[in-house]
């Protein structure tokens, strides 16, 4: 298929890879932020490609991983009440709460749905005036405009039986946390081609000065992937600092200005809590309050619900690069695709899974 099977060549992911371990003259911890390209990191062996003075670190851009245990919880309480139809992403169904999934209320009696787009849940809306339909609204900046175009869409038709339960986050802001915090080691990044064709990487160019750290913006497949890197490490020999684009395929600097335009329209910057991390200032959108009408943790009252995480998980560390999914003493053994215990093993773009699927 064009465009994407020249990008799994392997001779040519191999010719990088050379390049690479005859530039290397140090060690170096490279951060890839997004859950997608840890997974096609770890399926295509890219790491275990890598000369050994190159160690890859897995960042927090999974979605699912990130989305906080309290919002989970709000979830399935909304989910359980019979006047409500609660749709969500289909990878948000097994994500553990506190004690049960949103399949548990499915299979108890609750109205969950899976669909593909936040448009399926308003024209859910519209079919079923009598019910209260809630969208599951999680993600980064990447489904930011479907889930506010959802919102304009049901102001338009009108519809006062739908609304979105919101736990969007940021990536810059998280970055940020993460290369201030005492025990960071990453010393480049490679960044996520489909936020930055959103959002454009204009927002890295401080981080990168601020911190001296050199970042590229790439895809997921694996030569995308092995070119990031190469553009990294070449920027970390030399001692430069840059945000390079090896993603131009579909990225700009600026990016799409008038998805950009539409996500200020809806939504305003909040703290936000991750799951595992704890809150990071301002890495987070919530509803402006022109449009609280549409806000299901208002709706519905479970602003309230405060849960502990799971002390014997270690997510948060995985999610900011200080351990590995092997590092955890549940991996494999209390904790399995089958039985999770944190969001990391259960996504399809969590780093515990991806080593569980993939067998590291």
């Amino acid at each position: 298929m064009k465009y994407v099977t020249e990008y799994r060549d392997a001779a040519l992911v191999q010719g990088v890879m050379e390049r690479i371990r005859r530039l290397v003259t140090r060690p170096w911890v490279i951060m890839e932020i997004c859950g997608g390209q840890t997974h096609s990191i770890v399926r295509y062996g890219l790491d275990q490609m890598l000369p050994p003075e190159i160690e890859l670190v897995h960042g927090p851009g999974c979605p699912v991983c990130v989305t906080p245990l309290e919002l989970i919880d709000k979830a399935l309480a909304i989910a359980s009440r019979p006047e409500v139809i609660f749709c969500s992403y289909g990878d948000m169904l097994r994500v553990p709460g506190s004690g049960r999934d949103l399949f548990s209320v499915k299979a108890a009696g609750g109205q969950v749905r899976v669909v593909y787009s936040p448009l399926d849940a308003v024209e859910i809306a519209r079919q079923n005036p009598e019910k209260q339909v809630v969208f599951f609204a999680i993600g980064f900046e990447t489904t930011a405009p479907p889930n506010v175009m959802s919102v304009l869409a049901a102001r338009r038709l009108g519809l006062k039986n739908y609304s979105i339960l919101v736990s969007h986050v940021r990536v810059p802001p998280a970055m940020e946390a993460i290369l201030s915090a005492p025990a960071n080691r990453v010393q480049g990044f490679l960044l996520a081609g489909h936020v930055c064709t959103v959002m454009g990487y204009w927002e890295y160019l401080p981080l990168a000065e601020k911190y001296r750290v050199p970042m590229t913006v790439t895809g997921f497949e694996p030569l995308d992937l092995a070119q990031g890197l190469w553009h990294t490490i070449c920027m970390l020999e030399e001692g430069r600092v840059a945000v390079e684009n090896a993603y131009a395929r579909s990225v700009t600097l600026e990016g799409n200005r008038a998805a950009q335009e539409t996500i200020r329209q809806v939504f305003e910057e909040c703290d936000r809590t991750w799951r595992g991390i704890g809150v990071i200032p301002m890495s987070g959108w919530w509803l402006r309050p022109e449009f609280a009408e549409f806000d299901a943790e208002k709706r519905f009252d479970v602003e309230a619900i405060r849960p502990q995480e799971s002390p014997i998980c270690i997510a948060g560390q995985i999610l900011q690069g200080q351990k590995k999914p092997r590092d955890c003493l549940a991996f494999g053994k209390e904790c399995t695709p089958e039985h999770p215990l944190g969001a990391t093993m259960v996504s399809s773009e969590g780093a515990c899974a991806a080593y569980y699927r993939y067998g590291r």
